[in-house]
């Protein structure tokens, strides 16, 4: 038995010690284990710094999802995940030797007795494959060598809870094993609801947990401490049947896979388990005349069950660990150059910021599957829940850009899709596609959270940053009509924002805002760049006179009067913010901004750095990661660029949060204020992209 609460003093007590084990690039505040969905998103917390068996895995917003690993070493028993207590059985801990993470792998080494464990928690990333890079499962790779010279009798043993399954365990569960050429647990709800979440899990689909089969392979289901008490007296499953389909907390259910590895020397011997969810549908989708249609993850253009794909995943491993390796290999040389900081902090973005996303199609008139009609769908994790918000794809698009810049324009073509419907009443960008996750239904009232300059503005220069960089006009020769319409509102209302929200809504409603002006000039440049793509120089030559009258008269209006530096709003002479949206001009190559101000503005960061970066704006102390990183890309100096990245990793590694990657925290004292899992930590991969 455990509670939430448990846990959480458990925890408590553990991070008041630093870790005893290395930790490679550093110990961030929670590390990824299963991280590719917006369900299959499993965690360690950390603080400073939590053992992979000190404690529970848990769903990113901390609920609870229990993930067991034992190691029978010549009939001793040992536990190197999770944090299991088994009445009636004896095992020890192992002891942890290292951690190290890269862009899509966590590893753990472990001592258990004679031998080392070494668990690999693999996230495919495969940006390039739609097929791979749609299937919802993830790796635990767990292998084991001998440390002492002699050979060892080994079994290895998982289980996991019904806890992944909901979001409130007084759900009843109902379960299956599959024993063909693999070994599957496949776990339910009693009673689904279809597009619906709990605690943002979700409230229906499958959740699976396998491995290869054959010889030394067992399976069993039942109440925690007996399924594992059975492995620890026994080094085997039993074949008893437990059918009693009943709630997640009753007597907890669990999902057990064991292994008999044999003898083993010093040569690693090793098992692999894949877990996942699978839906189907997993989105809903307004399109023109409100029809809502249904549409499923792309990789069921090739596979036709559950078993099919999870019997290829798991036969795969070894192709994954390759192109995951060259992945983390590129993404390390290329971080690397700017500095082993900025490496770390890139690393333990990529996972969190994709596994937010989902790749969908939808079936054609005669039911087979429509591969050219590709829609990506991203969640707003942790903040509004929102389905393909454009103001969290902005902060996200570097990650994009710099791994497949087509994968944007899947994001954004569901956006355009729907406003070319005309059931969106406004002239500027929508908001969002939908208010909550998996559900994509518009707001036909024209009720969404309205960032009429931020959107409008975030969707232009992502149409042609994706375009250029895509090397296609294809999407911003289709809709031209709807960009042009959003230009004529940022000529409108961007060189004085009237009374609005942008990005930063957190913060509250401001007018006159000086970044949100920035933006709103940068896009109508934008629609000038894309207009000479299209051919249409007679509006690339208006737009980029209008763009540039803005500048003359924006920078009037933004300079402080008694400091050199901007404002953060117009005639506040002593406020000031972060630019971040100067990035835009840097990275597209516009110089619509003269280089002085980059120098203003660095000589002013400068001045008002903290021990853990630079705030937001002059209301608050807090700041935002990965406009931190955007800013490090505008500034002038090499030294003030470093010390942004070297605060952001100060603040990751500090010790004093235990959540996945949070993206607002206080810049004097180092802790997180809220937004964790959040997909904008994609945008700590703008440097890349300069």
């Amino acid at each position: 038995m455990r509670s939430q609460f448990l846990c959480a003093a458990a925890f408590a007590l553990q991070a008041l010690a630093a870790p005893s084990w290395t930790s490679t690039p550093f110990n961030p505040p929670s590390i990824p284990l299963a991280v590719r969905s917006p369900y299959l998103n499993t965690w360690l917390p950390q603080g400073q710094g939590v053992a992979l068996n000190d404690a529970w895995p848990s769903f990113w917003a901390g609920r609870i999802t229990a993930w067991v690993g034992f190691v029978r070493v010549d009939g001793i028993s040992y536990t190197f995940l999770g944090a299991p207590v088994v009445d009636g059985a004896n095992f020890t801990k192992a002891t942890q030797k290292s951690f190290s993470f890269t862009s899509t792998q966590s590893t753990f080494v472990l001592s258990a007795g004679p031998v080392d464990v070494t668990a690999t928690f693999l996230s495919p990333v495969e940006p390039t494959d739609l097929v791979k890079q749609s299937i919802p499962l993830s790796y635990l790779h767990v292998s084991v060598a001998s440390t002492d010279g002699a050979t060892h009798s080994i079994q290895v043993y998982s289980d996991i809870s019904g806890e992944w399954v909901s979001g409130a365990s007084e759900w009843d569960i109902q379960w299956s094993t599959t024993t063909t050429d693999i070994l599957s647990h496949q776990i339910s709800l009693v009673s689904p609801a279809k597009y619906e979440e709990i605690s943002d899990q979700s409230q229906y689909g499958n959740w699976y947990y396998s491995i290869l089969n054959g010889k030394g392979a067992s399976a069993q289901i039942g109440r925690d401490a007996v399924v594992r008490a059975q492995f620890l007296n026994n080094g085997v499953l039993s074949t008893v049947k437990d059918n009693n389909f009943r709630a997640i907390a009753d007597s907890w259910p669990v999902f057990a896979l064991e292994k008999d590895l044999g003898k083993v020397g010093s040569t690693a011997a090793a098992v692999t388990y894949a877990i996942g969810h699978i839906r189907d549908p997993a989105i809903k989708y307004v399109l023109a005349g409100n029809v809502k249609q249904d549409r499923s993850l792309y990789f069921w253009s090739k596979y036709s069950t559950a078993q099919q794909v999870i019997s290829f995943f798991l036969n795969d491993y070894s192709n994954a660990l390759a192109s995951a390796n060259a992945l983390d290999k590129k993404v390390e040389t290329d971080a690397a150059k700017i500095s082993p900081d900025y490496a770390g902090i890139v690393a333990l973005s990529i996972r969190q910021s994709l596994a937010a996303n989902e790749l969908t199609i939808s079936k054609n008139a005669h039911g087979g599957w429509n591969t050219s009609d590709v829609l990506y769908f991203m969640k707003e994790i942790s903040s509004d829940g929102n389905t393909n918000t454009v103001d969290v794809i902005f902060p996200a698009s570097p990650i994009f850009l710099y791994l497949n810049p087509k994968l944007g324009e899947y994001l954004l073509e569901p956006l355009y899709r729907y406003q070319t419907t005309g059931l969106y009443p406004n002239k500027w960008s929508i908001h969002d596609a939908g208010a909550h996750y998996p559900k994509a239904d518009g707001h036909n009232d024209g009720t969404d959270e309205a960032m009429p300059v931020e959107e409008s503005g975030n969707m232009l220069i992502m149409a042609l940053g994706f375009a250029r960089a895509a090397n296609d006009l294809t999407q911003i020769r289709r809709y031209q009509g709807l960009l042009d319409q959003w230009t004529q509102y940022l000529i409108e209302d961007s060189l004085i924002p009237t009374f609005q929200l942008s990005t930063d809504d957190f913060a509250g409603q401001l007018a006159n805002q000086t970044n949100l002006a920035i933006k709103g000039i940068i896009g109508i440049r934008a629609m000038a760049e894309i207009s000479k793509l299209l051919g249409d120089n007679a509006k690339y030559t208006n737009y980029s006179s209008i763009a540039a009258d803005y500048v003359t008269k924006w920078t009037t209006l933004s300079a402080s009067k008694t400091g050199p530096h901007l404002t953060l709003d117009y005639n506040d002479d002593a406020s000031w913010g972060l630019a971040y949206n100067l990035f835009s001009d840097v990275h597209l190559g516009l110089n619509l901004f003269p280089k002085s101000l980059y120098d203003q503005q660095t000589a002013w960061y400068k001045t008002v750095v903290n021990k853990f970066g630079v705030p937001l704006d002059t209301r608050h102390t807090y700041t935002k990661t990965d406009w931190e990183v955007w800013t490090a890309g505008i500034v002038t100096d090499q030294g003030l660029r470093d010390t942004f990245i070297s605060s952001l990793k100060a603040y990751l590694s500090n010790g004093l949060n235990n959540q996945a990657f949070p993206d607002l925290y206080d810049t004097i004292t180092g802790v997180a204020l809220g937004f964790r899992a959040r997909p904008v930590v994609g945008g700590h991969l703008a440097l890349l992209l300069l």
